[in-house]
């Protein structure tokens, strides 16, 4: 090195040495700059918070996911389970935390109903996350219990206009998609059913096949194998055409309900805002390829998910539509929190 020489005074000496730091520094900062915006990512485990109990839909996804994600950024991949208030209270975990990429929301569109709802949320849907992408969807489906003497929507709506007020059906609880569903369906058809709100999704199934309840939206994946076994009755499931997992159950369009062709449950994964929009593009990316594996894709339809990915934009924007059409259902409902 030239600092080094020896014929050089300790004052040439020193002053050689603080200009090499200074040339280290200055080639450091960029690099320094790229990391803080985001370029690095992921430099650090990353946390999968789902807002829901294990076995859920968005627990699922992440479950079958992490892996491929983990081994894709050589960093391990952590699912934390955070359930309440109907998922405010994982989606409040994750609109505080740092925007870098390591801590992300696995969203269910509850997110885009509990804002109508509660009327003090600890987040703005909008303001205080940045969307990366939608995951998948999933059907629901309209569940009776095996003694109820119809076969149909028709002949469900003519049994409940004999018997107004004297049947009621399930939910895992209020403002939950299933409530929410079937509270539009009851504003398009005017059938008159008592609500029977319970904590999860468990004991509404339950209740339901013992008949404690007669009827209730469920994900079509989470009642099909009761289905199967005799121990429910699926009338009807959303969407504009048949599920491939029951493809004998017809839909609401083909028996002149249109207006459940839009109602499903969509899985969506969200950053904290002020993410930068490098490490969004990198998430975005990676969430999809991974998605996109045959594999991936076979495993989640056995599971009755569909994968459904697309750019942070149109997330963004399904998230705002949905804002607008459940506050209108809530609202119109009448449906407050517990």
């Amino acid at each position: 090195m030239p600092c080094l020489h020896h014929g050089w005074n300790a004052s040439l000496r020193f002053i050689c040495a603080a200009a090499i730091a200074w040339i280290a520094a200055a080639a450091l900062a960029p690099v320094a700059a790229l990391a803080q915006a985001g370029v690095g990512f992921p430099n650090k485990p990353v946390t999968l918070v789902v807002p829901f109990t294990a076995n859920s839909g968005s627990d699922i996804i992440a479950r079958v996911i992490g892996p491929r994600l983990q081994a894709r950024w050589g960093q391990p991949v952590v699912v934390d389970n955070k359930p309440g208030a109907s998922g405010n209270l994982g989606a409040s975990q994750v609109a505080k935390a740092a925007p870098d990429g390591s801590t992300l929301l696995m969203a269910i569109n509850t997110f885009t109903m509990t804002p109508s709802i509660y009327k003090n949320m600890p987040f703005d849907s909008v303001a205080d996350f940045a969307a990366v992408t939608k995951l998948a969807e999933a059907s629901y489906a309209f569940a009776v219990h095996p003694a109820m003497p119809v076969k149909d929507m028709a002949g469900l709506l003519a049994y409940l206009k004999k018997n107004p007020g004297k049947l009621n059906y399930a939910s895992p609880g209020n403002g939950t998609p299933h409530h929410l569903a079937m509270e539009l369906l009851r504003a398009q058809t005017g059938l008159e059913v008592l609500h029977v709100p319970y904590k999860g999704i468990a004991g509404a199934i339950t209740d339901l096949m013992s008949g404690q309840v007669q009827m209730m939206f469920a994900t079509l994946h989470s009642v099909r194998p009761y289905a199967l076994a005799g121990k429910l009755r699926l009338l009807a499931v959303t969407g504009p055409a048949r599920h491939p997992l029951a493809p004998e159950v017809p839909t609401f369009r083909e028996q002149g309900i249109e207006v459940m062709d839009s109602v499903d449950a969509w899985y969506g994964v969200l950053a904290p805002a002020k993410t930068p929009p490098e490490t969004i593009a990198r998430l975005n990316a990676d969430f999809v390829a991974v998605l996109q594996s045959d594999d991936i894709k076979a495993e989640l339809a056995r599971l009755g998910l569909q994968v459904r990915t697309g750019t942070p934009a149109q997330l963004s924007e399904l998230i705002k539509s949905d804002l607008q059409r459940w506050h209108k259902v809530v609202s119109d409902a009448g449906i407050t929190a517990d």
